[in-house]
């Protein structure tokens, strides 16, 4: 006799449409004052409140709309989940293996394509503000993965290496005393075209003494204090910032940073430039494809720094400390050493990309090391998957890029007006992903794993095996 597949329970349509109105209250709530009330200025110069009741109805009637249909998706794909998840663990690998390499591969012919499609002058939008931009984001969220994906520690303040990083960096380059001996030994000319190459490693030398700093006071803290901890110390580290005005400069910042050369070679329009000294016509491209190219060769180093460690001692006692401690400290792992390299490994990398940063921009101030940019960080971590570096490529270009994108969308004012932009609603954007990925894939986009040490043969780690709050 064949046997008879198990009844399906019939769906609750009153309790899917309780929850949907209760999801509407909560979204009327919130978006009547931001979505349903707008500001606008009179002949008389004077501000008045323009009521949009058709903006928030439609916005309410999709939230309506959408928490119906989840709930229906997830009550008739109930029983469905665990086989789904297992078949689904082989194909997540090989994703995660094949995708980052071809990835890689499209990164280096990347800005050749955009050159030939948009030309000089449009090429570099789409190199700096979109590639740059995002693998600055990948390097750190790769920086990051070793703290909180590898070892299991919340850090909510990890701008704070960045800035270590890029202050590092911007103060050395632009100092009097060094720019005088170093004009007196090897010349004047030698310190501005060599001052990033020779800095650099120095920015991620001192973010990383930063990161065993903050490592000491946290040694017996974990989970939401180790969270506060850091994040005081992120907040400390900003506000000294703005204060110490003497070394910092405070909200004025420091500019005039050096650029970074081409070994030397500066790129400027004059006779021993990059242009001239190759033969090519002088433009601003040639150096936005070079920063390019740098920031993805220290992204490069981070994720193979970060994959050979995993393998090695230190990266399993990373993991051993994620999944228990208590395990841990009885296995006879020195949890110290172990919590130390983490975190000055994870902030060398934030320093190194600090220090790009620093010299891609010309000029920081503490308003570029914000709470929201150590937010978006480990957002990133979090919805890539926590120990996946495919992971954080994802979500990188979807937070970062997809923020990037809105400012193209300016078809949408013909629906809105002409004051709409798009990018103002960035965070709003922000916080939906956030709630559909907890809504979908808890665990984030990549929430398998390869693990590290196998017996026999290898099996894929599934989410459902690692311990609940610790990756």
């Amino acid at each position: 006799m064949m046997m008879e597949a198990p009844a399906r329970e019939p769906v609750n349509f009153a309790g899917l449409l309780k929850d949907a109105v209760f999801a509407a209250a909560i979204a009327f709530g919130l978006f009547s004052l931001m979505l349903g009330l707008k500001t606008d200025q009179t002949l008389n110069n004077q501000m008045v409140l323009v009521p949009r009741p058709g903006l928030l109805a439609t916005v309410v009637g999709l939230v309506f709309i959408g928490r119906f249909l989840i709930g229906y998706w997830q009550a008739i794909n109930a029983g469905k989940i665990k086989k789904r998840k297992a078949a689904a663990t082989p194909l997540a690998l090989k994703i995660e293996k094949y995708g980052t390499a071809a990835f890689v591969g499209f990164l280096f012919v990347y800005p050749m394509m955009v050159l030939g499609t948009a030309g000089p002058s449009g090429a570099i939008k789409w190199i700096d503000n979109l590639g740059i931009q995002i693998l600055i984001y990948i390097m750190l969220g790769w920086g990051l993965n070793i703290v909180v994906g590898l070892a299991g520690l919340l850090d909510l303040g990890y701008v704070a290496f960045y800035a270590v990083g890029a202050y590092s960096y911007a103060l050395l380059a632009t100092s009097e005393p060094v720019k005088e001996f170093m004009a007196g030994a090897v010349g004047p000319t030698f310190w501005p075209l060599w001052a990033f190459w020779i800095c650099l490693p120095v920015a991620g030398i001192l973010a990383a003494f930063w990161g065993v700093l903050l490592g000491f006071p946290v040694l017996r803290l974990r989970g939401d204090y180790l969270a506060i901890v850091t994040l005081a110390f992120g907040e400390i580290i900003r506000l000294v910032l703005i204060n110490w005005v003497e070394f910092s400069g405070g909200y004025a910042g420091i500019s005039s940073i050096p650029r970074p050369s081409f070994f030397g070679v500066p790129f400027n329009a004059t006779e021993s430039g990059f242009a001239a000294t190759f033969g090519l016509e002088f433009t601003p491209i040639y150096r936005t494809i070079f920063l390019f190219y740098v920031i993805l060769i220290l992204a490069l180093i981070t994720a193979l720094v970060s994959t050979r460690l995993r393998r090695l001692p230190v990266g399993r006692a990373w993991e051993a400390l994620r999944e228990d401690e208590i395990a841990c400290r009885s296995l006879g792992i020195n949890t110290v050493n172990t919590k130390l390299t983490a975190f000055a490994i994870g902030a060398m990398f934030g320093g190194f990309a600090g220090a790009f940063f620093a010299a891609r921009q010309g000029f920081i101030s503490p308003e570029s090391f914000v709470f929201l940019e150590s937010a978006q960080i480990l957002a990133i971590v979090v919805l890539g998957g926590m120990g996946s570096l495919l992971g954080v490529v994802i979500a990188s270009i979807l937070l970062v890029g997809g923020v990037e994108l809105l400012r193209e969308l300016d078809f949408l004012k013909a629906y809105f007006g002409d004051n709409f932009d798009p990018a103002q609603y960035r965070m709003l954007i922000f916080g939906a992903c956030m709630v559909l990925m907890m809504l979908w894939k808890p665990r984030g986009l990549i929430s398998v794993r390869e693990p590290s040490v196998f017996l026999k043969e290898k099996k894929a780690v599934s989410s459902d095996l690692v311990k609940e709050g610790h990756g």
